[in-house]
């Protein structure tokens, strides 16, 4: 992972949690050959397992010199009720999100007085 390729380290990206793609606008440029081409997505390892988790890594790289720019993780589950999804990448940003599997999500239920 490469500090001087990325603008700004691991923003944040709230709810957005993505398992493929690049975030360019954060993207500066290769520090190696000082190209600004996209970026390919290389390495890519996806697993899920008998619980349905489910998690996915790749890693960003130049497509000129193959410099690695950063390494990209995402991981989905159930839990309970709700669906957890979340995202780790110097690149892309982190991201997480919790979602009801319900039509009506309990937590946003409003009390009636």
């Amino acid at each position: 992972m490469c500090l001087d390729c990325v603008k700004q380290k691991c923003p944040d990206r709230g709810s957005m949690c993505l398992d493929s793609g690049a975030y360019l606008v954060n993207y500066h440029g290769c520090s190696e050959c000082k190209q600004k081409e996209p970026l390919k997505t290389v390495d890519v390892q996806k697993d899920i397992e008998e619980d349905g988790e489910e998690s996915v890594s790749y890693q960003h790289v130049c497509p000129n010199c193959m410099h690695v720019v950063a390494e990209h993780s995402y991981s989905f589950s159930v839990d309970g009720e709700f669906q957890d999804y979340n995202m780790f990448c110097m690149l892309c940003g982190k991201g997480s999100d919790t979602i009801s599997i319900n039509p009506t999500d309990p937590r946003k239920q409003q009390t009636l007085f």
